[in-house]
């Protein structure tokens, strides 16, 4: 029976507890930092943050902990993966090296572009006169992203010069910190966006499936990007000769020369010229996890341990095929520029038709608090999506919470099936 630390606070992090207890083999899950809904299946670390990697040792060796599962991207490209190893302890996740492929845009670009894999072109820049001048003469739109890590807000499409132009001045004034020392500008690709996640081993990968984000904080997709509004999954508009394609044109050269052990994020543009790659992540996403884990019928503890091991060509992975998952996110208003933290949640507990995961949450003197912009995560399932959607806003409904918002068409394109883009 094994004893697991997962590391994070989000819906992402109550979505990876709740796979792990279904498993036949768990004793203990341990969740540091956790929020309030994790807390109420595992037991939440205090005292440590994620940025401490000696103490999370020191709590792994005095608590006999199995195997850590690091679940944001930030302790990974801290090397908390790294110091964990060096020490004997079990660890899910990239090293710092290979944390690159999302901690730095322009190592990843650099990787991929030598490996042949079909991405937009682009150019990298330090100073605010000469990347203004190479967007002028790209043209609009065009694709502004900080290299370093910006929570999922470092992507900016301009539509003309004028706001590339206020876009590249807020970069290098600091608006992302030290994120946005180093620029790429990048052609902009049309098509269709998605998520596909692939489970690695260092040598060997299985696919987990595909998954669509709504990034932008409005209906029909208007407003400032966000870290994720909604998702669904499986996709109805990728089919089994397209994620061959995907794997051979994208996935498996991105992977030679570099030793991998985790999840590979691939977000992609389908087009009319075929898949491209837009970026890597090296973790879940989140909030596509809310999606992608419950579709997994394999034991969720035998797959992290062979991932872990490097034996993942001894385990097939099942999926419930028919299963449809719909994710809403709840933000707090104002999101994701400024918003109020401390308001109180209520009615959590009339929902029976959807699942509640939380995201920026905490309890105090036995009350649910909103503690961050992105708060709770309703997550449906049926054998369509729009019964699937029609639960998780029915969930919403019932949820009283003023200060809260979400989008209202999350999964709608997916309702009309292969009826185009995400």
């Amino acid at each position: 029976m094994k004893k697991i630390l997962v590391i994070g606070s989000g819906g992402r992090e109550h979505a990876i507890c709740e796979q792990f207890r279904k498993s036949t083999k768990l004793d203990q899950i341990f969740c540091l930092p956790g929020n309030a809904g994790i807390s109420e299946i595992a037991q939440i670390v205090d005292g440590i943050k994620i940025d401490e990697h000696q103490k999370i040792i020191d709590f792994c060796q005095k608590n006999k902990i199995d195997f850590v599962f690091v679940g944001p991207e930030q302790p990974l490209v801290a090397g908390l993966v790294d110091d964990l190893e060096k020490v004997g302890i079990r660890v899910f996740g990239p090293n710092k090296n290979a944390a690159q492929l999302e901690g730095s845009k322009i190592f990843m670009k650099k990787i991929v572009s030598e490996n042949g894999v079909p991405t937009a072109a682009y150019e990298t820049f330090t100073d605010e006169k000469s990347a203004t001048e190479f967007a002028k003469k790209l043209g609009f739109p065009c694709v502004i992203k900080t290299d370093g890590l910006a929570a999922g807000k470092g992507v900016i499409i301009p539509q003309n010069f004028e706001e590339a132009e206020a876009a590249i001045k807020e970069v290098f004034a600091g608006k992302f910190g030290a994120a946005g020392n180093k620029i790429i500008i990048e052609e902009f690709l049309d098509g269709f966006e998605a998520s596909y996640f692939v489970l690695c081993d260092g040598k060997n990968f299985v696919p987990l499936g595909f998954a669509h984000d709504h990034k932008r904080v409005g209906d029909n997709d208007t407003g400032p990007n966000t870290g994720g509004m909604g998702t669904y999954a499986p996709s109805p508009f990728i089919d089994k000769k397209l994620e061959e394609e995907i794997i051979e044109k994208i996935i498996r050269p991105s992977l030679r020369g570099i030793e991998f052990r985790g999840i590979l994020f691939a977000g992609l543009m389908i087009g009319s010229k075929g898949p491209k790659l837009l970026e890597y992540n090296v973790r879940f996403g989140d909030p596509e996890t809310q999606v992608i884990l419950p579709r997994i019928k394999t034991d969720f503890i035998d797959l992290i341990e062979a991932a872990i091991e490097g034996r993942l060509n001894e385990i097939k992975v099942e999926f419930d095929e028919e299963k449809k998952l719909v994710c809403v996110v709840m933000c707090a208003k104002g999101y994701p520029e400024n918003y109020e933290k401390g308001t109180e949640i209520k009615g959590l507990e009339k929902i029976s038709e959807a699942k509640i995961l939380h995201a920026g949450t905490l309890k105090k003197d036995g009350k649910i608090l909103a503690n961050g912009g992105r708060v709770l995560n309703i997550v449906a399932e049926a054998n369509s999506f729009e019964s699937a959607r029609n639960k998780a806003y029915e969930a919403i409904a019932k949820i009283d919470w003023k200060e809260g918002f979400c989008r209202k068409d999350i999964g709608l394109k997916a309702s009309f099936e292969k009826g185009g883009g995400a």
